[in-house]
């Protein structure tokens, strides 16, 4: 039997971005809408803080996706769902 399986994992995205961040395509299809986006900062009293900035993003397709892009660290996108 296998162990737990943590739920909602990130995954890498290709994500093609305008200059200011926005998201414009997602792994090839293009973001018709920009449902929201926020800001997580986290764990600043730690040696290993978290600042995000997340995207809920519907493609032309219907496809509602939510993205993250690590603010502090060099690193790519990724998908949440």
């Amino acid at each position: 039997m296998n162990g737990p399986r943590r739920l909602n994992l990130p995954l890498p995205a290709t994500v093609r971005a305008d200059e200011r961040g926005r998201p414009l395509a997602v792994d090839g299809r293009a973001v018709d809408a920009v449902r929201e986006s926020w800001l997580v900062e986290d764990r600043w009293w730690t040696d290993a803080p978290l600042r995000r900035r997340y995207w809920e993003v519907v493609t032309t397709r219907g496809d509602l996706v939510v993205l993250f892009r690590e603010l502090d660290r060099v690193g790519g996108w990724y998908r949440q769902r």
